[in-house]
């Protein structure tokens, strides 16, 4: 959930930051990484918000079970 929610509040904060400098904005990457976003309407902020916050859950439901099984044989391994 907390992974999920970063990334829901670093993409609000890009989009904010895009908004203020638009010609720093980051909007480019946000379309090629957020399939359906387009810049800038209501529906495409909460779409990118929602992947955003998805992508989150997706790396931690992948990296949570690898972070552990890892831990796991290298505690086996060092005898803790």
């Amino acid at each position: 959930m907390s992974l999920g929610l970063f990334l829901a509040v670093t993409f609000i904060l890009c989009v904010g930051f895009g908004l203020l400098f638009p010609d720093r904005a980051m909007y480019e990457s946000w379309l090629r990484l957020l399939p359906g976003f387009t810049w800038l309407s209501w529906p495409s902020f909460f779409l990118g918000l929602a992947e955003s916050f998805g992508y989150g859950w997706y790396v931690a439901l992948v990296f949570g079970p690898l972070y552990n099984f890892f831990v796991t044989r290298l505690n086996r391994r060092s005898g803790a």
